[in-house]
């Protein structure tokens, strides 16, 4: 942590992701009225680890409450978007004026190439293990920057096309008989 702070990077405790995307996902005053289980819903749902604990708090407000609002949908999903970000070992996602910053990152240089095909006007700074994606937008001409669950899906493409760890198939994970 004091390297860190020497650098100017901040400071994350080990497995918090900040995400810092445009999403209206929150829980409804009017959907569980007492602050208490509000907050106790979000620091579950912050803490999870897995899809399963996300699962597991929204079938308990469901259960509780009813069916969900779009703001809570909304929420779920970035609680998986964070369980994804922290399996490929990110700290950071957020926006930053008309680009996406990923932190920290390290890529080989043939990952920097994918990268870079993939996501054209991605600035690698390896230095500072950061990538700079350039924003999507709805159209190329005058169109506006994605936001809500359109840029959760266009974050969670690229962390998995990218960033992500590989995963042995089937195949490579069976013994030779």
């Amino acid at each position: 942590e004091a390297l860190a702070e020497h650098r100017d990077d901040a400071v994350v405790a080990p497995g918090e992701v900040k995400v810092e995307l445009p999403v209206d996902a929150h829980i409804p005053v009017e959907y569980v009225p007492h602050e208490r289980l509000r907050l106790e819903a979000y620091k579950r749902l912050a803490d999870a680890a897995t899809d399963v604990q996300v699962d597991e708090v929204a079938a308990e407000l469901l259960d509780r409450y009813g069916p969900l609002p779009d703001p809570v949908e909304a929420l779920l999903a970035v609680a998986r978007f964070r369980v994804l970000a922290r399996s490929a070992g990110l700290a950071e996602v957020i926006v930053q004026g008309s680009n996406v910053r990923f932190h920290p990152v390290e890529l080989a240089e043939s990952g920097q190439m994918r990268l870079t095909r993939l996501y054209p006007g991605t600035l690698v700074k390896p230095a500072v293990r950061t990538i700079m994606v350039p924003r999507p937008v709805t159209a190329p001409v005058g169109g506006q920057p994605l936001r809500g669950a359109e840029l959760l899906a266009w974050a969670s493409d690229l962390i998995v096309a990218v960033l992500a760890p590989a995963r042995p198939t089937a195949s490579q994970t069976e013994s030779p008989s």
